[in-house]
């Protein structure tokens, strides 16, 4: 067990937190939300005991022990996979390394035999000698083949780095697991093996996520960071949107009532209370004005963009033809001769293990890569918009957010039109002449999708769109693109962002592609129940 009392921090005048209470019980996992910048990190970090708030402190049950999924892909760069992982319980680790040093001695004394005595008891007691065994399990289930075990962590990539970082959190029972974005980097596979592994977890989980599903399949709890405060629900995400939406629907509708209400007795008043024969009932309505209350609804640091893609014209019959279409890109094969249709009112959602055969094809598909064989074939009434996952080049001029957006507007358009779009981008006020050079991640997302929407395309290309939006921006783009009537060529790793758009799925493989006319869900159960094989030549299964 694990709670917060007290707690309070504050940057300046920004309040992060103040006087927060909660207490996070074993058995439970709770899901930490928030809008990017609320303090889910940072929470998790005074939690983690990595800072100090301004006020309060954090406890935990005696002899309980906390595990932090590290976000430093560097620290432990000189040491093996197999102790990187192990480190992860570092009383166990230091035991370990202290009865190693005693062993590794060439004069072994009498004080050296009573200390070892005492580290094997202290040793199995932490069950150090399945260790190494629980790591390897640990690893090889994250996609950690046994030949890099004892590898040094510099020569992994990142994403294999991160998967260690998984494990070393995962591994030896913590009675506390803090885990932040720990889908992070993981395929469909490692995500569902990480699902199973927290549902069957017995102690408590904090986890900050933005992949919907992800937190609807493992969390019991939402605790919701707003109005400098943390509120807990029972129930999963979606539980908690519906509820959350629900209860400011009523507030409002509420204080529409009490309004309109007190409105008609403002008239009566006002109209009778000059009247003598009225001045009783006048009189009477003045209490009741005084007694009614209109609840203060504080203002929400979660907001909502506006996304909405609009075509200029819808497509015609013949939309999009790929045939025989091969490319390899530093030696690696990337796209094996594929083919495929885009028809009528597709969503198509290209998935694989290789994110750059997915980039590859999408940037053929917008024309700023050519193919080494094949073709790529649009109908005349088609026109397209590409949202390329590595877009860092589009903000490099020393322009203003206002300017930068009016180069992708209609030409009679200025400064008051993209304002107001800007504006409804979450970039209200000063925020609209900020320079492009210096926006996060997420206002860069934001702003490619502005482009997008200007452009009134009919056929959307998006390649990864949901990498650095908070939950609130995911939602908007997920909502938005459902609406779309027109053709969306997508990737993602968001499950919920996937499975609730997509009607065709085309899984890009070194052999070719499988294509399936059927929902995301529907598609992992299918090559679950069928030992399906890629099919060869780009022909569709």
């Amino acid at each position: 067990m694990i709670w917060a009392n007290d707690i309070t921090l504050a940057y300046g005048k920004r309040i992060l937190f103040k006087n927060v209470n909660i207490k996070f019980a074993p058995g439970n996992c709770y899901g930490l939300i928030g809008a990017n910048g609320a303090g889910k990190s940072t929470f998790l970090k005074i939690l983690a005991r990595d800072m100090e708030a301004d006020s309060g402190e954090v406890l935990v049950g005696p002899e309980e022990r906390i595990a932090v999924l590290r976000q430093d892909h560097f620290a432990f760069d000189e040491e093996t996979v197999m102790d990187t992982v192990i480190m992860g319980h570092e009383r166990l680790y230091r035991v370990m390394r202290q009865r190693d040093e005693i062993y590794a001695k060439p004069d072994f004394s009498e004080e050296d035999g009573i200390r070892s005595g005492a580290l094997e008891i202290e040793f199995a007691e932490m069950n150090g000698y399945e260790a190494e065994a629980e790591a390897s399990v640990l690893l090889n289930s994250l996609g950690i083949s046994e030949e890099k075990l004892h590898l040094r962590m510099k020569e992994l990539d990142g994403g294999e780095k991160v998967r260690v970082l998984l494990a070393q959190a995962l591994f030896g029972n913590p009675d506390v697991l803090l885990l932040d974005e720990p889908t992070n980097n993981l395929d469909i596979k490692s995500i569902a093996w990480l699902e199973d592994f927290l549902g069957r977890f017995q102690n408590t989980v904090i986890v900050v996520s933005h992949d919907r599903h992800f937190m609807n399949q493992v969390c019991t709890h939402i605790a919701d960071i707003d109005f400098s405060k943390i509120s807990v629900y029972v129930g999963n995400y979606d539980f908690w949107y519906q509820a959350s939406q629900l209860n400011l629907k009523q507030k409002l509708s509420e204080n529409k009532k009490v309004t309109e209400r007190a409105n008609e007795l403002k008239a009566f008043i006002q109209r009778f209370s000059s009247n003598a024969s009225k001045s009783k009932q006048a009189t009477s309505r003045k209490k009741l004005l005084e007694k009614l209350t209109i609840e203060d609804i504080p203002v929400s640091t979660r907001r909502y963009p506006f996304i909405s893609f609009k075509p200029e014209r819808p497509c015609g019959n013949v939309i999009l033809e790929v045939k025989n279409l091969s490319k390899t890109i530093d030696g690696e094969k990337l796209l094996n001769d594929i083919s495929f249709t885009v028809n009528a009112k597709d969503k198509i959602a290209f998935v694989g293990k290789n994110s750059q055969a997915k980039t590859a094809l999408f940037q053929i598909l917008a024309g700023e890569m050519e193919p080494d064989s094949g073709s790529v074939t649009f109908g005349i009434t088609i026109t397209r918009s590409y949202f390329p996952k590595e877009h860092g080049s589009f903000f490099t001029k020393d322009l203003s957010l206002i300017n930068w957006l009016l180069q992708f507007a209609p030409p009679k358009e200025g400064e008051s039109f993209a304002r107001t779009f800007l504006g409804r981008m979450l970039f209200s006020g000063d925020e609209a002449t900020k320079k492009i050079n210096v926006l996060s991640g997420g206002e860069r997302v934001r702003c490619m999708l502005s482009k997008m929407m200007l452009a009134e395309s009919n056929v959307l290309i998006l390649d990864e769109p949901t990498n650095h939006l908070d939950l609130e921006s995911i939602t908007a783009l997920n909502e938005g693109l459902i609406k779309f009537p027109e053709i969306i060529l997508f990737a993602s790793h968001d499950h919920e962002f996937v499975n609730t758009l997509a009607n065709r799925i085309i899984e890009i493989t070194p052999a070719g592609i499988m294509d399936r006319l059927m929902t995301f869900d529907d598609y992992i159960e299918f090559t679950k129940a069928t030992d399906i094989k890629p099919v060869m030549a780009g022909k569709t299964a």
